[in-house]
């Protein structure tokens, strides 16, 4: 399930797709690819860790970005509250990230693939190490010892003097902060000197988590056309065309998760990897969040009842897509199995409670409104 970007703060409008056995390139940024590596057929022990383990990272950004997000709903500030996407700006979704895939696309056909990617890893370089500081931040905050002091910092730019002057950039942060930002530099000279799947992990997940974390759908019918609309998407690119494979091949950012076929045969230094992109994360993450909210009076109590089969199946729809991909040896549309899945499951329950109408009207602003 590879992936392309097209996000602001962090890759949101994404292209997901399995493929399996990408090759990576080597430590002087040469392609890895020739006709031994074109022939390598990983072991049953070796598919059955890779893909175990591209389930199990998907898991967690959406397990604890999900918990992060009600804590972040129920911040009094304004600041801290997270962008809400809207029935339009779902709509819009498929078509705005079409356009993109398929610019990207001409972009490397056109241009030299080793120019692009250089310029998309300093541009990932800098939101890798912010996304990774604000999810480590709250890790830190326990961790960190009580007998060291805490000093505050702030960051600001402004523009003009007097009564026209203003502020361009102001940035408030702590020694903690600054810890953060230390380690997460660390991993991004890492991730670009190197290209070591690890750092690309480490960006990969904080990214997923934050694209959880801070992006909210309005109501559950938005979440509806959000998947229904990217389901169309991700089948065309992936089976219509062979743009999103072309792309997801070329392109080289922290936008997947990847893990090793041949960990075994290789150790740190294998370069087989079956990958899972980010999009496969972010928007069913962020489909099934809104259960967790507290129920509104229309409902019947314990909501996590939906949260709980949402996120079994997202856990079904992931592993069919992996059992196909893995059958018919073709890169798979994931959004093809998980929208069915991540739509049906809730659904049925809903029916099985009475509660259809109820639960398509929910609304996330509404339950953060009343925490």
């Amino acid at each position: 399930m590879a992936d392309v970007d097209q996000g602001s703060v962090l890759p949101s409008e994404t292209s997901p797709l399995i493929l399996d056995g990408l090759n990576s390139t080597d430590s002087n940024g040469t392609d890895a690819v020739n006709a031994t590596v074109a022939k390598f057929v990983a072991t049953p022990e070796g598919t059955a860790l890779a893909y175990g383990s591209l389930v199990f990272m998907a898991l967690l950004p959406i397990f604890f970005g999900a918990l992060r997000s009600v804590n972040c709903g129920k911040s009094k500030n304004s600041s801290d509250m997270p962008e809400t996407i809207t029935g339009r700006d779902a709509a819009r979704f498929p078509i705005i990230a079409s356009c993109t895939l398929f610019g990207l696309y001409l972009f490397f056909k056109i241009f030299s693939q080793e120019y692009i990617n250089l310029l998309l890893s300093m541009y990932f370089f800098v939101l890798g190490i912010l996304a990774l500081s604000h999810t480590m931040s709250p890790f830190m905050n326990r961790i960190f010892p009580a007998n060291i002091p805490i000093k505050q910092y702030q960051l600001l730019f402004t523009q003009g003097s007097g009564e026209t002057k203003e502020e361009i950039v102001n940035y408030e942060f702590d020694t903690k902060d600054m810890i953060c930002l230390v380690i997460s530099t660390v991993v991004g000279v890492w991730y670009i000197l190197k290209k070591h799947w690890i750092a690309n992990n480490l960006f990969g997940l904080a990214f997923a988590l934050n694209g959880v974390e801070l992006l909210h759908l309005n109501n559950v019918s938005t979440g509806c056309i959000l998947l229904g609309g990217l389901f169309v998407y991700d089948v065309f690119w992936v089976f219509g065309t062979n743009v999103m494979v072309t792309v997801a091949k070329s392109f080289e950012a922290p936008i997947k998760l990847v893990f090793p076929q041949d960990l075994f045969e290789k150790g740190l230094g294998a370069n087989q990897f079956a990958m899972l992109g980010l999009g496969d994360i972010v928007i069913p993450g962020n489909c099934l969040m809104f259960s967790l909210y507290p129920a509104p009076s229309s409902l019947k109590k314990n909501t996590r009842t939906y949260f709980y089969t949402s996120f079994l199946a997202y856990i079904f729809g992931l592993g069919m897509t992996i059992w196909v991909m893995h059958t018919f040896k073709h890169a798979q549309p994931a959004l093809l199995y998980l929208v069915p899945a991540c739509i049906g499951f809730p659904v049925v329950v809903a029916l099985l409670k009475g509660e259809l109408t109820e639960m398509f009207s929910m609304a996330f602003l509404s339950h953060i409104q009343t925490t």
